[in-house]
């Protein structure tokens, strides 16, 4: 078993994934590894690194598969004993102008960007070793999209009692008012992606609680954060910020220093805690 520190990125074959990547391998005393559904591209975005004279690592990883999952699980199990870092940054979007039904858009994107993350963090949140660092890569729509539930609703979501089963309840709730299509009746607004991005958030308050209550002593750091606007496949060419940029803030909490207790449970932005 090696006694290397070991860090994960999810969906790291591009864009800000890739860029996270990119920062860790010049600045994390460890082996980074890069995951991606499509072994094919992980390993052609391991290569490109590697002309930059970076050495990444590869590993399979699909989050909507619990079989790949925990693939990866074992492996980092039977390597390393643990893990130091885990970056959630896998996620998916629907164009604007996407005519899929918003029913569906809600089921695919809640797959991925809720359920997937989650049983991500189910598997591998036991194996993070103490004072190491979880990054789970929200979006200032959360924010906005949080702005456009009902009171009812944001009471839920800024509660500091919300357990994971109540959370899951009402990531379930939105999927099947939008197949009733009552969901904005129902209190919510009309964004999937922006839900899907309130779960992320309200996910890792409830895990950082959890942490706090069951391994205080491990000083582990766990958060959400918005990388900004950024120029990807998924914002498209007109967002303000490179990956290189969008990078900055899942960074910077990925290596928050062992010393460090804080920022903990919190939603950042510009390596600045935000209100939620």
């Amino acid at each position: 078993m090696s006694n290397v520190p070991v860090a994960v990125v999810t969906g790291s074959n591009k864009g800000i994934g890739f860029a996270i990547v990119r920062a860790l391998c010049k600045q994390f005393p460890g082996d980074v590894y890069l995951t991606a559904r499509d072994t094919g591209r992980g390993q052609e975005a391991v290569a490109k690194l590697q002309e930059e004279g970076l050495h990444a690592l590869f590993h399979q990883l699909d989050i909507d598969d619990l079989q790949s999952i925990r693939a990866l699980r074992d492996f980092l199990k039977e390597k390393y004993g643990g893990l130091n870092v885990l970056v959630n940054n896998a996620g998916i979007a629907f164009k604007v102008h996407d005519t899929t039904p918003f029913a569906v858009q809600a089921e695919v994107t809640l797959k991925t960007n809720f359920f997937g993350t989650r049983n991500v963090c189910t598997e591998l949140l036991p194996l993070v070793k103490p004072y190491g660092k979880v990054v789970n890569v929200s979006s200032m729509v959360s924010s906005s999209a949080l702005g456009g539930c009902s009171k009812e609703l944001q009471q839920k979501f800024r509660s500091n009692t919300i357990t994971e089963d109540e959370l899951v309840e009402l990531m379930t709730k939105f999927i099947q008012d939008t197949k009733k299509s009552v969901h904005e009746k129902e209190g919510w607004p009309n964004t999937a992606y922006g839900v899907s991005k309130i779960g992320v958030t309200v996910l890792s308050r409830i895990q950082a609680r959890m942490l706090n209550e069951k391994r205080k002593g491990d000083h582990i750091l766990l958060n959400a954060c918005c990388p900004g606007w950024v120029r990807t496949d998924m914002a498209g060419p007109k967002a303000t910020k490179s990956p290189d940029e969008g990078a900055e803030t899942p960074v910077y909490l990925a290596l928050l220093p062992s010393d460090a207790d804080g920022p903990h449970g919190q939603f950042v932005s510009d390596k600045t805690v935000r209100t939620w």
